[in-house]
């Protein structure tokens, strides 16, 4: 049980790590550009839209190769691990 606890614990950091920095991204490039809209007056929905989808596919294009190394280890450390999840 402390094998599935620690790959448990393992996973959910792996994922929190993995989407921070996106969600953090795409609310920041999102408050700015609500700020520039209510400066301008300019309310068009794509205009809100399209920065946030450029930033974040930049982000996951950036943090790609990172995030699916840890998940490799992540797998890995699953497989190494086999035997103790199986076996309880």
């Amino acid at each position: 049980m402390a094998a599935f606890d620690g790959l448990l614990h393992h996973a959910l950091v792996l994922a929190a790590l993995l989407c921070l920095p996106v969600l953090a991204v795409a609310t920041a490039t999102g408050l700015l550009v609500a700020i520039l809209q209510a400066a301008t007056q300019v309310q068009e929905q794509t205009l809100s839209l399209l920065p946030k989808l450029v930033v974040v596919g930049v982000c996951v294009a950036l943090l790609g190769a990172f995030g699916m190394h840890a998940c490799e280890a992540l797998l890995l450390e699953a497989i190494q691990h086999m035997r103790a999840l199986v076996s309880g």
